[in-house]
């Protein structure tokens, strides 16, 4: 089963608080869209290698690296979940974790073991593919799509003309049902209805985005309906025809909410970069360590992808990009990935992750910046 956004935000936050320190946790990200069979056989050799890695280390239960390989082989032979594009696995004997979780994004192909679950993917999905809604409306009628990463959520359909009956029950029903309360006759009254009711979606789905569909002049009229608190939330509009199917909307529509995503994450990371030159409630590069140490990071900024050996130290968290020794308390500093172990160290001390595509100025940095709940 695909798993939604709202259902991965809560796995993701019950994970957050998972600890392992004895005998690790297994994590695997897995990319399980491919177009030919060569793709498939590098999956398959990439679990094979990492599998045999652990076992001849020793970093891993044995029963926890066994159903890894059991599920990671029915993947690959797409005995299951052959619909999604990519899967995480979590895997814990000693804590009772045994958890996957699928969805319509690839991932990067990733195998951890650790004393807490590799998240960054996970966060960075969450993050890059924040949920939408796409309000097609003309002077009759009106469609309200939520859009996911993982593809899009049930369909409303509202009509002014005729009340329809669902069996569906949640956000669905009560859209509808609100619509038809408030419907009559005038154009002004069916864009009041259809408010009513995509403010309920926006309120039940978390919606942070909405972009319009439609004819030009249609829009313009109904844009002045939309009570304040959701006009920042319109991102743009596309052309769109009443008649059309849903998936021609949908395919202009992921297009430009794409584009807008990367218009604005830019203009963040330019406005954090900006502040931390001058030193304010921002930090870039190095200093995002100590950042995190004191627990001042009210949102991090990372790049996809971003690699880079570094150590923890085991007496006092600190981190550090180089050298065996603690900066701060000569302590011993064991080798980890400088990403992961930010992304976790955020999280757990209530942060959040953006997950950056391509910015040469983060880049140039070193691939971190972050706001901070205050400056230090």
């Amino acid at each position: 089963m695909i798993a939604l956004p709202r259902e991965i935000a809560t796995q993701l936050r019950r994970l957050e608080h998972v600890r392992a320190p004895g005998s690790g946790i297994v994590s695997v990200y897995l990319n399980t869209q491919w177009s030919d069979e060569h793709q498939r056989d590098r999956t398959r050799i990439f679990l094979t290698r990492e599998l045999r890695r652990a076992q001849e280390g020793g970093v891993a239960a044995a029963d926890d690296l066994g159903w890894i390989e059991q599920e990671g082989q029915a993947l690959i032979g797409q005995a299951k979940l052959a619909e999604a594009h990519g899967v995480a696995l979590f895997a814990c004997q000693s804590l009772g974790l045994h958890e996957v979780i699928s969805v319509r994004a690839p991932f990067e192909e990733e195998f951890v073991v650790a004393e807490a679950p590799a998240l960054r993917q996970l966060v960075g999905m969450l993050d890059n593919h924040a949920s939408a809604m796409v309000v097609f409306v003309d002077g009759e009628s009106a469609r309200l799509i939520p859009l996911h990463a993982t593809g899009a959520d049930e369909e409303v359909r509202l009509e002014g003309d005729v009340p329809r009956h669902h069996r569906r029950g949640g956000w669905a029903e009560l859209a509808q049902s609100r619509y038809v309360r408030h419907i009559q006759t005038h154009r002004d009254q069916h864009f009041e209805a259809v408010v009513q009711a995509l403010t309920q979606v926006v309120d039940a789905q978390g919606i942070r985005r909405i972009l319009l569909a439609g004819h030009e002049d249609r829009l313009s009229s109904f844009r002045p309906h939309l009570p304040e608190r959701l006009q920042p939330l319109v991102v743009g509009s596309v052309h769109a025809g009443r008649w059309e199917p849903t998936s021609a909307i949908l395919a202009r529509a992921a297009e430009r909410l794409g584009f807008q995503k990367l218009s604005d994450e830019a203009t963040d990371v330019d406005d954090i970069l900006t502040e931390a030159a001058k030193g304010g409630h921002a930090v870039a590069g190095p200093g995002t360590l100590e950042a995190a140490r004191r627990a001042a990071i009210l949102r991090l900024y990372i790049l996809r992808g971003l690699h880079r050996r570094g150590g923890e130290c085991e007496r006092c968290g600190a981190l550090q990009e180089t050298g065996p020794q603690c900066w701060l308390c000569g302590g011993l500093a064991r080798e980890i990935d400088l990403g992961a172990a930010l992304v976790e160290r955020v999280l757990a001390t209530g942060g959040s992750v953006d997950t950056v595509g391509e910015h040469s100025g983060l880049a140039a940095v070193g691939g971190i910046a972050a706001r901070l709940r205050y400056p230090f």
